[in-house]
């Protein structure tokens, strides 16, 4: 581990996830425990080489474990409590970003599943007391559902519940939705389209 030889919090905390991919891998851990081909999947343009070091890296450093997968006997990884401690700074990060998503995707690899951390936490800083919802996310590949409560919003795969509405629209838009950058009619008029009801979306994404 390379050290910048300063007792500084900051300093120490970089020396553990400072490098290249540390904090990504933990992004995707915080998603949920992950197999080695499913880091891979989940992180486009890594080297396999420096997954397994990456990952032996942090895993010496306490941040992550392995441990048998319960329904088989293949390896996954997932972040120890200290690793997972890890969300509240990420989640800062992400919101510090908004201006650097303004411009989208580019020719940048995307995948749904990390909406499941911005969205969430762009939200929660924004929205108070957003209403008992359910709504669906067609952003491309398989439908996710947004959860609004009173305790926070959480984004997962749709698990069969009853929607109060469902959202279609360019992953970016929904960003842009979720940091307060975009209203509902703006979004509408960029192409967002949503099915049923129109008031839940307008409350859980209040500008």
């Amino acid at each position: 581990m390379r050290s910048y030889g300063q007792y500084c919090g900051l300093a120490r905390s970089l020396e553990v996830v400072g490098d290249r991919w540390n904090l990504l891998i933990v992004r995707q851990l915080l998603l949920g425990p992950a197999r080695y081909r499913d880091l891979i999947e989940g992180l486009p343009g890594i080297a396999t080489n420096l997954l397994a070091d990456r990952l032996r890296d942090l895993e010496a450093s306490g941040v992550l474990e392995r441990r048998l997968a319960a329904a088989s006997n293949t390896i996954e990884y997932s972040l120890t409590p200290w690793g997972a401690g890890l969300r509240e700074p990420i989640e800062s990060l992400i919101r510090w970003s908004t201006p650097l998503m303004i411009s989208g995707p580019g020719n940048d690899a995307f995948r749904p599943e990390w909406l499941a951390l911005a969205v969430p936490a762009l939200l929660a800083t924004r929205v108070e007391n957003p209403p008992t919802a359910t709504i669906g996310l067609e952003i491309g590949g398989p439908l996710f559902q947004l959860r609004s409560a009173s305790t926070g919003f959480e984004i997962g795969p749709h698990d069969g519940r009853s929607l109060d509405a469902t959202v279609r629209a360019d992953p970016g838009y929904v960003l842009g939705l979720a940091a307060g950058a975009l209203t509902v009619d703006d979004a509408r008029a960029l192409g967002l389209e949503i099915d049923g009801d129109d008031s839940v979306v307008r409350a859980v994404f209040a500008a």
